[in-house]
């Protein structure tokens, strides 16, 4: 296929070694398709649970299969395994240069790696760089930036897994008079560096803690506990934008959750749960809702886009967090809201390459010469 100036040539890259493996292959399947039939020349990589890279056959479609159809990339016809270094730099060295359309979930997609890398061999790439996405990812960080920013996000307190293993009676008595002074026995355990409610648990007493926190450090070294929000309704706002003064807004769309909270299985089992692209809430809130979105996009500096989680308990709402590579999965709100200003599936996936070539332009610079050194 010939490409156009405004049609690049893309690269979506999903899989990854990451618990949130299975979602981002159902992300990026879907973005691969959408972008082949816009017009674009698409190529796909899976990366899988190794580490490795596979590339796709030309034209592959999921066809629904499920994603553990993926755990042999050979049997669906692929090639590889490459090692991480040998696969970018076939990417960097491809004519004309490919936009990398990051669908990768979690560590080594979400956490700056894998944009530092792609940076470092000179590749436009979808979403944010490896500051924004770093602090994104990791939500205890992200939930200390919001705090220092004046957003208002839920109490909480973070565990490490080394004083879990050396102190586990003190950490509970910690955590114990956590709950207390909030009222609610109640508290929510997660991995700080993991999404789609992976390793996450709702404790209702101090006896289900241990077992919620074991879980946690299955999947990251550090443990956010917060204060249970009882009734809090889980809202979620879209962002697209490289710009800060130009960052189009659109939401909140809402979730209601199929399980007791809005656990993985909620998520991704169809029919589980129920979703609408536009919340029922009070003017004067959306509009709040939207500042304050567009306040935690600007404030850890997101590119491309973005979703921004809220949780609304009466009249009060909180920032939750951030997804800098939002689901692009059939129930994802992320490409869905964005309706509201002309935009469908294809349409969204085409702006966010449209975004990337554009960031990577006003990046380029000057190589230095030895005579521009301060000696």
């Amino acid at each position: 296929m010939t490409n156009s100036p405004s049609r690049p040539p893309v690269v979506v890259v999903y899989g990854g070694p990451s618990a949130e493996h299975d979602v981002s292959v159902v992300s990026g399947t879907a973005i691969a398709e959408a972008l082949a039939a816009d017009g674009h020349a698409v190529e796909q990589r899976l990366i899988d649970l190794d580490g490795g890279w596979w590339t796709m056959p030309a034209g592959h479609r999921r066809d629904e299969r499920p994603a553990s159809a993926y755990d042999d990339p050979a049997a669906l016809g692929a090639e590889g395994p490459q090692t991480v270094g040998r696969a970018i730099d076939a990417l960097a060295a491809a004519v004309p240069a490919p936009v990398v359309f990051l669908a990768l979930h979690g560590p080594f997609g979400e956490d700056g790696r894998v944009q530092a890398l792609l940076e470092a061999a000179g590749l436009a790439y979808t979403g944010s760089g490896v500051a924004a996405s770093a602090i994104g990812m990791d939500k205890a960080r992200f939930k200390r930036f919001c705090r220092g920013l004046g957003l208002p996000v839920v109490d909480w307190r973070e565990i490490r897994a080394d004083r879990w293993a050396r102190d586990r009676a003190g950490v509970l008595a910690e955590l114990e008079a956590f709950a207390a002074a909030n009222g609610d026995p109640r508290l929510m355990v997660k991995p700080s560096g993991l999404g789609s409610s992976v390793g996450m648990t709702l404790a209702h007493d101090p006896g289900e803690v241990p077992a919620a926190l074991d879980l946690a450090f299955r999947y990251d070294t550090v443990a956010l506990v917060e204060r249970y929000l009882a009734g809090a309704r889980d809202l979620e706002v879209s962002i697209i934008g490289n710009d800060p003064a130009r960052l189009e807004v659109y939401g909140p769309g809402e979730i209601i959750a199929g399980n007791e909270f809005y656990d993985y299985a909620a998520k991704y089992t169809p029919g589980r749960s129920e979703s609408s692209t536009r919340a029922e809430v009070p003017d004067a809130l959306r509009v709040a809702m939207h500042k304050l979105a567009r306040d935690t996009y600007r404030g850890i500096g997101a590119e491309g886009g973005a979703r921004v989680d809220f949780l609304l308990q009466g009249d009060a709402v909180y920032v939750s967090e951030i997804n800098t590579i939002p689901g692009f999965t059939p129930i994802s709100l992320f490409p869905l809201l964005p309706s509201d200003g002309g935009y469908d599936f294809a349409a969204v996936c085409r702006r966010l390459v449209d975004l990337a070539v554009e960031r990577h332009a006003a990046r380029v610079g000057n190589r230095l010469a030895v005579t521009d050194l301060p000696r």
